[in-house]
């Protein structure tokens, strides 16, 4: 894949995930599966491991879940609830293995043990335990917020409202289920009243457990199986699987397919037999979860932005279906993209009602890849056609083939628009770019609207209260025209003849609250800040890495400034964060310093304060704030573990030796890094002294 081909996809994976992500979590109404939506994460993830320049700013693997619903009260987790990674086929599999050997340093003969279990298609949940009582139940939200479902949760009858448990805390993590006949009978019931039946168990189990009426909860039939924990006081055990069944011995219900694993092998036998029994289990899963069974190991290979190293789930095979291609649609990003989107005969696939697919750009749509060899084997897409539609997990859904038997005899190629259909600006393709661009910029609507959309997005500024639809109602009628605007709306519609209170679907109560909750973000962190700003390459990760490293908005704009020739040291600062790569560096520093986008930052800036990024207590770290490069090869942990311990300690890892760096830690095979840095008068230490610097064991 190349490089222009990588960021076509990342787009058409953003936008579709943005989707699916709000209809599953938020909605309770589908158009994947969780299978399907997973995959595309994995998909995702692969790319941006291939090509961490393209990661963008909307990237779908910063995000867990979506928002909760206003209409219940929030929670905050006291950890985070996070996704899986996902794994396809036994050749995943074996790379999930090698990829944590390779993170612990582990030899390839070194006993390493797993749990496997089935993954159950419902609705995640996390219950918290205070000396033993059942004292709130949370849904998982973004991961970081989710909604309060206390009372609905006390009545399924799995979920004990007090254990035998000597912990002050116990969070127990699990998946609120419908099982197959009791969703037949409630489906019957549902029928029976004159009420619309549901679409499968998954939805119904998630629209039980959010009723605003428990009693209505209390009449559906929600089981509980317990598979995780979050804050703990004290330990359950020392592995995985133990610790399951101590949570069993509690009262939970566990899953008696749950297996401890010592090899390759074993997970996949495993995994195989319960895809071959999955009809007869008599509840939806859609895959099976593995993870490493020695909790301190889970400890030592942590987590990634989302997911943990020391898990990955093994999902079973989608489905595919044909139906008829009624149109296509040209929609316009914010980065100006024009991505093609394929109008299905709605169809149902494993389960799920599908009405569109998102294609990827005019060539795929022509019927060949970016480098001109043929797809289909050349096949090209036209309205009319019969097309298949492919729900796996490379790309979902998308249309894989064509029946070129019902192809009508008046049947023409699409032409791809070679002007943006929201401005009339010229839509142009770069050499070897595989998207097309409106160039339209500040004068496009839609990316002037997108830009806001993404502004007040979960991740960003998230005001509740503004979403999507408010932003491009405002938009519309002239109340908004950039972010900064967003901050005066009190000002500017909070009194007088025309105001907000005055347009239809609002009040005097919602007005308020809507300024109300403008106001409290006011002061924002200075991750989400930058986050908000929509910088293209620049996404949710980056953002946390240019915050942490520069400190305050400050800082980064004079950075930003004095690295403007993309030359000099500024620049090479800028390139020096490990993390940080040049097309980003690039991406960053223009955006901040053209005139017009700056102009906009700087009004933005004189209505809210993003706050310095706060900085891990390292009071007794010796290497706090100090410029770390490992080089060489390191013998007791990887280098990636080696980067982590560092960074918790409060030090920057950087990829090259300058004269900003502090330490080096050189392994055997050390080169022109460890040459460099004596040549600078850099101090270089060798692992086992990084050690003791850095508190571990002695190797």
């Amino acid at each position: 894949m190349s490089a222009n081909d990588a960021a076509s996809e990342l787009a058409r994976l953003a936008t579709v995930l943005a989707t699916a992500n709000r209809a599953y979590h938020t909605e309770d109404t589908p158009e994947i599966s969780d299978a399907e939506y997973d995959a595309l994460k994995q998909r995702n993830a692969a790319i941006e491991a291939r090509f961490p320049e393209l990661k963008r700013d909307d990237s779908p693997s910063e995000q867990v879940g979506a928002p909760v619903l206003d209409a219940f009260a929030k929670v905050t987790h006291a950890q985070r609830m996070m996704s899986l990674a996902n794994a396809f086929d036994d050749a995943d599999i074996a790379e999930f293995e090698a990829g944590i050997r390779r993170f612990l340093a582990l030899d390839d003969d070194a006993p390493l043990a797993f749990t496997a279990e089935p993954k159950i298609d419902g609705l995640s949940l996390s219950l918290r335990y205070e000396k033993g009582v059942l004292v709130q139940a949370a849904t998982r939200g973004d991961g970081t917020t989710g909604e309060n479902v206390t009372a609905n949760a006390r009545t399924i009858s799995d979920i004990p409202e007090r254990i035998e448990s000597e912990k002050e805390i116990l969070e127990v993590r699990g998946e609120v289920y419908m099982s197959h006949a009791d969703f037949a009978a409630l489906n019957t019931a549902q029928e029976t009243s004159g009420n619309k039946p549901f679409a499968n168990p998954r939805n119904a189990a998630a629209g039980s457990l959010r009723q605003l009426d428990p009693a209505v909860t209390k009449a559906r039939p929600l089981r509980f199986f317990a598979y995780a924990w979050g804050e703990l006081s004290a330990p359950l055990a020392t592995t995985q699987y133990d610790a399951i069944q101590r949570l069993g011995t509690l009262g939970f219900e566990v899953n008696p397919l749950t297996k401890r694993c010592t090899s390759q092998d074993d997970l996949v036998a495993h995994y195989r037999a319960i895809e071959t029994d999955r009809a007869n289990l008599g509840y939806d899963i859609d895959g099976v979860v593995y993870k490493v069974d020695a909790l301190d190991l889970q400890r030592r290979l942590g987590f990634r932005s989302t997911t943990p190293r020391w898990a990955i789930a093994h999902k079973f095979p989608a489905e595919t279906a044909w139906t008829t291609l009624e149109a296509i649609d040209i929609q316009v990003g914010r980065t100006g993209a024009l991505s093609p989107v394929a109008r299905l005969t709605p169809v149902t696939v494993g389960g799920v009602v599908v009405s569109n697919a998102t294609l990827h750009n005019e060539d795929y749509i022509e019927g060949r890849d970016s480098k001109g060899a043929p797809i289909r084997e050349g096949r090209d897409i036209r309205v009319g056609d019969r097309v298949q539609v492919y729900r796996a997990g490379d790309v979902i859904p998308k249309i894989k083939d064509v029946d070129l038997s019902y192809r009508k005899a008046d049947s023409v190629p699409f032409k791809f628009p070679q002007v943006c259909p929201e401005c009339g600006s010229a839509a142009i393709r770069e050499e070897g770019d595989a998207v097309r661009r409106c160039t339209g910029g500040l004068i496009c609507p839609a990316q002037a609207v997108e830009k806001m959309k993404h502004f007040v997005s979960r991740a960003a500024f998230d005001i509740e209260g503004l979403g999507a639809k408010q932003v491009e109602a405002f938009y519309l009628d002239d109340w908004i025209a950039e972010p900064a605007d967003i901050f005066t709306l009190r000002e500017r519609y909070g009194t007088g003849l025309r105001q907000l209170k005055n347009r239809e679907g609002w009040g005097e109560k919602s007005a308020d609250n809507l300024f109300t909750a403008i106001d409290e973000k006011r002061d924002i962190a200075l991750s989400r800040f930058l986050f908000a700003l929509g910088i293209r390459h620049v996404g949710e990760g980056a953002s946390g890495l240019l915050a942490t490293h520069f400190g305050t908005i400050e800082a980064l704009l004079s950075a930003a400034d004095r690295a403007s020739a993309l030359e000099g040291e500024a620049w090479e600062e800028l390139l020096n964060i490990d993390g940080v790569g040049e097309v980003m560096a690039r991406s960053l520093v223009t955006t901040l310093t053209q005139p017009a986008e700056r102009a906009s930052i700087d009004r933005l800036l004189e209505q809210v304060a993003p706050a310095p990024a706060e900085k891990p207590d390292v009071s007794d770290s010796a290497v706090a704030g100090k410029t770390l490069v490992f080089t060489g090869t390191l013998e007791t942990m990887s280098r990636a573990e080696a980067k982590a311990t560092a960074e918790a300690l409060g030090a920057k890892v950087a990829g090259s030796v300058s004269k900003k760096t502090d330490l080096v830690i050189a392994g055997p095979g050390a080169g022109s890094k460890a040459a460099k840095a004596e040549a600078l008068g850099i101090e270089t230490i060798d692992e086992d002294a990084w050690r003791q610097l850095a508190g571990l064991d002695s190797p």
